[in-house]
């Protein structure tokens, strides 16, 4: 049967419409690897280039990668990564000392970036949230957020939306494309549900 231009009757009622199932957004969040550093880099690189999330002017290296990631396995802090089915690593989240002095062992601060596309589906809450129990777990304090003023809202709201309050402001610290820049701290008190084991982290004069 052929339908004439402007035809009602070529138009399926709606029980018999295909249904299209909406795309799920699926990922799993683990530990990360070596082998994922590359695609962090990458992550970490858009937004030096692309935005004033972070105060750096220079493209990470993956030599500055390795050297973080070593340290991080050796003071025993959690670095996270998202990773879709593919395999493909979309987004990252780690914890790294506050400061070098002793006494701030048991406070670190956080550092979470998602690969473009991956923002505004929950995927950012999901890594901070894992990344807050993973130092619950190994017995931190005090976890700590250094947020740009400018062009970081989403992340004042998604540390916010996770129990960070606002602990001060500091203005024109940072200068970058062409524009004075100001940093956001934020902080959470963590509640430790297990003892750290020894580290250079707690150990360190």
């Amino acid at each position: 049967m052929q339908f004439e231009p402007g035809d009602r009757r070529r138009v399926l009622p709606r029980h018999l419409r295909p249904t299209i199932s909406p795309e799920v957004f699926s990922y799993t969040i683990r530990p990360a690897r070596a082998a994922d550093l590359p695609h962090v880099r990458e992550i970490y690189n858009h937004f030096v280039s692309n935005s004033a999330v972070t105060l750096d002017e220079r493209r990470s290296s993956i030599p500055y990668w390795r050297e973080k990631f070593a340290l991080l396995e050796r003071l025993q802090l959690p670095f996270l990564v998202a990773v879709s089915p593919a395999g493909v690593v979309i987004g990252y989240a780690l914890a790294q000392p506050w400061a070098g002095k002793n006494a701030y062992k048991y406070t670190v601060e956080d550092s979470i970036y998602l690969g473009p596309g991956a923002g505004g589906k929950g995927l950012g809450a999901a890594l901070l949230q894992a990344l807050i129990d993973a130092c619950e777990r190994i017995g931190l304090r005090e976890m700590v957020a250094v947020i740009s003023d400018q062009g970081a809202e989403a992340s004042i709201r998604l540390h916010a939306k996770l129990g960070f309050v606002e602990a001060g402001r500091m203005g024109r610290v940072g200068h970058k494309f062409g524009r004075d820049l100001g940093t956001v701290y934020m902080r959470r008190q963590l509640t430790p549900i297990g003892r750290r084991r020894g580290s250079l982290f707690g150990a360190r004069r």
